[in-house]
């Protein structure tokens, strides 16, 4: 009786990134598997909106919604009472408020941390980068790797999901040839398995019971940047007109944002790094990016 008891309690999980694309899917994914849902949203009326990548609302179906911001810890108080697990998907993927990957990245997750430890917290799962070792000289990964350096070492259960790369960054390539023209950088045969977001919610949820501390996951299919672009054209029933940009003008460009815009220059650094490799994960789900597309392309047609 004391084990059923134990294992009910264990089920209340705070979900922190609920507005965005990844931590919609993940709070209807805890709900739909039993757990008792508390969100953290900087802007509760966001729960309520279907996203801009086909993610759900979720406004309806959470137990509680506690209205706080990551970089200001004195709105935090109480967030994790009768709290056993904390998902993390925060980031900062647009600039706003003069706010840093540092600040939120880092620091913001860092603050969720601190307060996870002193409510003796059970399990963090926290969402990186794949292969950042790879990548750690961008400023968006390495405030993400400096954060799981502090969980790794805060003697907290914790789990560090780190997928290829969602759908929803997929949707570039969909604008790009609803366009009439898509660009890619060098040739576009680098390979990557990107995942859908209800796919690597179903990953996320199961990490609770998981004993991996860190854990590389992708989606079931396997394409080249220049495939993904020709399927965006195949799905809007256009044809291809695809353009290649030299790696050389690329970091030219770079060079020439920094000094303007440190934020830009870091997002359009980590894009340009992984568009150069092979981002290939252990396979997982059964979405690929045609079935998306399609759903895309319904979603705005009805607009």
């Amino acid at each position: 009786m004391y084990e059923e008891l134990e294992a009910y309690a264990m089920k209340k999980v705070l979900v922190a990134g609920a507005t965005g694309y990844l931590g919609k899917y993940v709070a209807l994914e805890f709900k739909r598997s039993g757990y008792y849902v508390r969100v953290l949203a900087r802007d509760p009326e966001k729960l309520n909106n279907k996203g801009n990548y086909l993610e759900p609302p979720i406004g309806d179906i959470v137990d509680d919604v506690f209205t706080g911001e990551v970089t200001k810890p004195e709105t935090l108080e109480g967030i994790f009472d009768d709290i056993d697990i904390v998902f993390s998907s925060i980031g900062i993927t647009r600039q706003k408020d003069d706010v840093t990957f540092m600040d939120v990245d880092y620091q913001g997750n860092k603050n969720l941390l601190d307060l996870a430890k002193g409510a003796s917290m059970k399990k963090f799962i926290f969402v990186s980068v794949f292969q950042a070792e790879m990548l750690n000289h961008i400023e968006i990964v390495k405030a993400r790797e400096k954060f799981v350096e502090d969980l790794s070492r805060s003697g907290l259960g914790y789990t560090i999901i780190r997928p290829t790369g969602y759908f929803s960054d997929m949707t570039q390539y969909f604008k790009m040839a609803h366009s009439g023209r898509a660009y890619l950088l060098g040739k576009g045969k680098c390979k990557m398995n990107p995942i859908y977001g209800m796919d690597l919610a179903t990953v996320c949820v199961k990490a609770v019971n998981r004993e991996q501390s860190d854990i590389s996951i992708g989606g079931p299919y396997v394409y080249t940047h220049e495939e993904i672009a020709e399927l965006a054209f195949y799905v809007l029933k256009k044809r291809p007109k695809i353009f290649r940009i030299p790696n050389g003008f690329m970091n030219i460009l770079l060079k020439v944002i920094y000094p303007f815009n440190k934020h830009m220059h870091s997002l359009l650094s980590f894009l340009s790094a992984s568009m150069q490799m092979d981002l290939i994960a252990p396979k997982t789900g059964s979405h690929g990016l045609k079935q998306y597309y399609q759903q895309y392309v319904r979603r705005k047609m009805k607009k």
